[in-house]
């Protein structure tokens, strides 16, 4: 039995990280490859409850403000929690690959990074919830600020999210950290130009992938 893998696609808002699971999916199942495609937050009854009150949450279409950023964090720690016990771990432990469009680094970006509350903090919440798990490769996709929005304008309209729609120094603030975090640790994450194509970025993943997809079972 060929091994299962954990793949995790990262990056800010527009990155092209749901368009370049679907494409990694696809080549995979092409191989005889089982897998699940999953996001974060979300992928399980439980977690999808979650992430509504995440991106639309109580009181915000009133005027009253969101979640505050230790809010945010322990939501999003409890919607892994439920994910990785319910959908990831039994997936993976029957030998499948998951392909999950975010998962703990988008915290430690967001939350961690661009909200203020450190990478410690957010590490903790996700070894008390989630046994610390990480992807066998965190792809990180880049692209530049001008294609990011056009992107968004075309998946979103006028409508964002009540995390999306933060400031452009916010979201500054969340690619410098995912950059810092993919620098700090370059065993465990690929860096990926996510500009031009769609086939052209999935064959540079691709690429970063062929050790995982070259790998046998014992």
């Amino acid at each position: 039995m060929m091994p299962g893998r954990f793949i995790a696609f990262e990056g800010g808002e527009g990155a092209g990280k749901s368009t370049q699971a679907r494409l990694l999916a696809e080549a995979l199942r092409a191989q005889g490859r089982c897998v699940a495609v999953t996001r974060e937050p979300g992928g399980t009854p439980g977690a999808e409850a979650i992430r509504a009150l995440l991106l639309a949450p109580p009181g915000a279409k009133d005027g009253r403000a969101g979640w505050t950023p230790e809010a945010e964090a322990l939501l999003f720690a409890a919607a892994r929690a439920d994910h990785v016990a319910h959908l990831i771990r039994p997936t993976l432990a029957r030998g499948e690959w998951v392909i999950c469009d975010r998962f703990v680094d988008s915290s430690r970006a967001y939350q961690g990074g661009a909200g203020g509350l450190g990478d410690e903090a957010i590490l903790a919440l996700h070894q008390f919830g989630s046994g610390g798990l990480r992807p066998d490769l965190v792809i990180l996709l880049e692209a530049d600020e001008a294609l990011a929005a056009e992107r968004l304008r075309a998946r979103d309209g006028d409508t964002s999210d009540a995390i999306g729609g933060r400031g452009l120094a916010y979201h500054r603030a969340v690619a410098a950290r995912f950059r810092r975090l993919a620098e700090d640790d370059p065993q465990g994450f690929a860096i990926i130009d996510g500009t031009g194509s769609p086939a052209a970025v999935h064959a540079r993943v691709m690429a970063a992938l062929a050790p995982l997809l070259e790998a046998r079972a014992p």
